[in-house]
């Protein structure tokens, strides 16, 4: 497992926090809940093996957004 500190945006309360994220799978979508406000953030990330020094890249949203 190979653990991958992020930071985002809280969709709900705007605040930066961190999240780690497993970057050995490529391709992943869970809830994890916001630190500050305790409400829960859809994320997906997908892994570019050919790019790995760039970071994954990872979506934030609501529960709600499509």
């Amino acid at each position: 497992m190979l653990l991958t500190p992020c930071t985002i945006d809280c969709p709900y309360c705007g605040e930066a926090i961190e999240i780690l994220v497993d970057a050995s799978i490529p391709r992943q979508q869970y809830i994890e809940d916001c630190q500050v406000c305790c409400r829960p953030i859809s994320l997906s990330v997908a892994i570019d093996e050919d790019d790995a020094d760039a970071g994954p890249p990872l979506r934030a949203s609501d529960e709600n957004e499509a």
